[in-house]
């Protein structure tokens, strides 16, 4: 088998069971636990079960709050975290701090602010990956599907990270007509 390096599972804004009962079956079926080293969450897990779900996928967890998750546990999760993951510095924040929301000049400034490689963030519920000042970011979207105060009509998505040295392949996981679907891009860490 390839050699992948590190395989991280980036996800959010799940809103179980406010706005969806659960994961896509689809989606469910490819989260094998122990297959990702790392799980990152955007946050709005909104339940303690669902944290504990993303528990079992991975020994090594992280996740930020949302702005609804306000439940038992759940408010104690940081609002921004920042972890090194083979050459890259991540940073880790649920993005409804900042306005406008999913602005990429304001995804800049949080990311030159907390001095990451790759910025992770959510809230919008829309997937986005893509370079911005030589930086990365990353959007993974909505892993339910969830309805926002932006769209109704929101396509359920996750992003998984191959890691490895200074490079890291980015597969987005899209929910469309009943099919996963996955697009594929590369970043590699520019040497300061």
């Amino acid at each position: 088998m390839a050699d992948f390096g590190e395989l991280v599972l980036v996800l959010g804004d799940l809103h179980i069971p406010h706005r969806k009962d659960d994961l896509p079956a689809l989606f469910k079926d490819l989260l094998v636990p122990g297959k990702m080293q790392h799980v990152i969450c955007t946050g709005n897990v909104v339940s303690r079960s669902v944290e504990e779900y993303l528990r079992t996928l991975a020994s090594s967890v992280h996740i930020v709050r949302g702005d609804m998750d306000v439940g038992q546990g759940l408010s104690d999760l940081p609002e921004q975290k920042v972890l090194k993951i083979g050459e890259f510095t991540i940073g880790v924040c649920h993005g409804h701090q900042l306005v406008p929301w999913g602005d990429p000049e304001q995804l800049a400034n949080l990311q030159r602010a907390m001095d990451v490689d790759i910025l992770i963030t959510g809230h919008t519920h829309k997937n986005e990956v893509y370079e911005y000042e030589k930086k990365y970011i990353i959007n993974p979207g909505s892993a339910t599907g969830a309805y926002s105060a932006i769209s109704t009509n929101v396509i359920p998505s996750f992003v998984l990270m191959a890691i490895r040295g200074s490079k890291v392949v980015t597969y987005v996981y899209e929910l469309k007509d009943g099919e996963v679907v996955v697009s594929k891009s590369e970043f590699t860490k520019s040497r300061s």
